[in-house]
């Protein structure tokens, strides 16, 4: 919206920078964090008030989980809606609303994050961990990604580089149509990544903190994108008006480290599947709005560790009747192993920055 004001600078010429993506991915960035941190309170506190606190897993199911788990329980869950509401803000003030890309990724976000409401406020009801049932919430996932894959293959403005998948690290980029098994691409992309982060999504911090990481890259490889100069130079595939996307992800960016403030251990709120189903569907259609759905697996290397620890623990009981951890995702694995909850955090937030500067190095090691 504040992106129109640049048409008044000829009276009020300092109005000039509201036209560039910098000025206005800072403010997004900046909108979101400072709301987070005056409304959260307010939010944490209403959450409290409705009884909306956060189910664990009995003693029955992982005995020592329980134990270690079990002063979280009454913590409010479905913080979620915080980011939410941060993200879509930051981003409807300071983003331009005639690109499609910023209505791909705020959608997608909102969408999401309904689902992820409904599965938890079934789970505050019911008074356990089992919300919707797997099936319904996989249909709803798959329907966003659907409806976003769609747009992104018959809309003029994306149509051409939809179905194009673009490798990374190589000096002449590797470009291949692969017409409509782009339908497929999408439905790994945004279905897997939204829950690979809700996998990761079990310890105070975790997840929140490796998205402010993969935001950050994203919100970079953005800027990098949307100009040609750069693009060219970097051998990037040059996508018009992704400037946007950076100052979405700059919202999410801010967002997250308004949210972070909260949900630092010991936590006061948790996202929950609210918040969750909507970092993860953002970041992956981010991703595919950019052509860098390949890098996704290397900067949110975390977010796929996750989800792979829990694929492998499943094949292997499965095939062999053994478990290849303790329990799976696999943070709880170190968590059973004798780390305390910080120890894991503050490591796997480590190894994200790692994953983030690797993919970053993609911009050079071509």
């Amino acid at each position: 919206m504040f992106y129109y004001l640049h048409y008044f600078s000829n009276d009020l010429r300092v109005l000039n920078v509201c036209k560039y993506i910098t000025f206005r991915a800072l403010m997004a960035g900046l909108t979101a964090l400072v709301v987070s941190l005056l409304i959260g309170p307010w939010v944490i506190r209403k959450l409290t008030e409705l009884k909306l606190g956060q189910p664990i897993r009995t003693a029955e199911e992982v005995h020592r989980l329980h134990e270690l788990h079990r002063q979280k329980k009454g913590i409010p869950t479905m913080g979620g809606v915080l980011i939410v509401l941060t993200v879509v803000l930051g981003s409807l003030l300071w983003a331009r609303p005639d690109v499609i890309y910023t209505w791909l990724l705020l959608g997608t976000m909102v969408a999401l994050g309904a689902i992820g409401f409904a599965d938890d406020y079934l789970k505050v009801v019911r008074k356990q961990s089992k919300g919707l049932s797997a099936r319904a919430k996989m249909r709803g996932q798959i329907a966003v990604a659907m409806v976003v894959g769609l747009l992104l293959y018959f809309h003029p403005a994306t149509s051409d580089l939809a179905p194009k998948l673009m490798v990374p690290f190589y000096k002449n980029p590797i470009t291949q149509d692969i017409g409509l098994l782009f339908f497929f691409l999408v439905f790994l992309v945004v279905v897997g990544s939204s829950n690979a982060v809700n996998l990761t999504d079990g310890l105070d911090g975790l997840a929140i903190g490796c998205t402010v990481t993969v935001a950050l890259i994203y919100a970079v490889f953005a800027y990098l994108i949307a100009n040609f100069k750069f693009a060219d130079y970097l051998k990037l595939t040059y996508v018009p008006n992704a400037g946007e996307i950076t100052v979405v992800c700059a919202a999410l960016l801010g967002a997250s480290m308004g949210f972070l403030w909260f949900n630092c251990h010991p936590a006061q709120v948790f996202m929950g599947d609210t918040g969750s189903l909507a970092i993860g569907g953002v970041i992956g259609v981010a991703a595919l709005c950019l052509k860098q759905e390949l890098l996704l697996v290397v900067v949110g290397g975390v977010f796929v560790m996750e989800a792979l620890s829990v694929i492998f623990q499943v094949l292997s009981f499965k095939l062999t009747g053994k478990r290849l951890f303790a329990m799976a995702p696999i943070h709880h694995h170190f968590e059973l192993k004798g780390w305390s909850e910080t120890k894991v955090v503050v490591r796997f937030w480590i190894l994200s920055i790692l994953f983030a500067l690797i993919g970053l190095s993609s911009l050079k090691l071509r």
